[in-house]
């Protein structure tokens, strides 16, 4: 009976521990900043589409703790100044990172 619950219980601290596994290797700490920089990027990624200097599709938007990453490419020197803009003034960005590649 004794080993019956230390295995029992060696088994649900194992699956604890890799469950929460995966935000800490990600360098996240729990679940509600996960949340938080999902809403991040959805925000960022809205704002890209409504506005008319951006090519809202083809940037791709990457948060990790409040640090939005813009890859992808833009038009003009412009459009990638703009996509910063617009992703540094939106709630919860703490910084940017501009990786957007300007295509001739």
């Amino acid at each position: 009976m004794k080993h019956t619950r230390a295995i029992a219980f060696a088994i649900l601290t194992g699956v604890t521990l890799v469950s929460t596994g995966c935000a800490v290797m990600r360098g996240q700490t729990d679940a509600a900043t996960y949340v938080d920089d999902r809403t991040i990027t959805t925000a960022v990624k809205a704002k890209l589409i409504e506005d008319k200097r951006t090519g809202g599709l083809s940037i791709n938007v990457d948060t990790l703790n409040g640090a939005v990453a813009l890859s992808g490419f833009a038009k003009s020197q412009m459009e990638k100044d703009a996509a910063g803009q617009i992703a540094s003034t939106t709630k919860g960005v703490r910084e940017v990172r501009n990786n957007l590649i300007v295509r001739p």
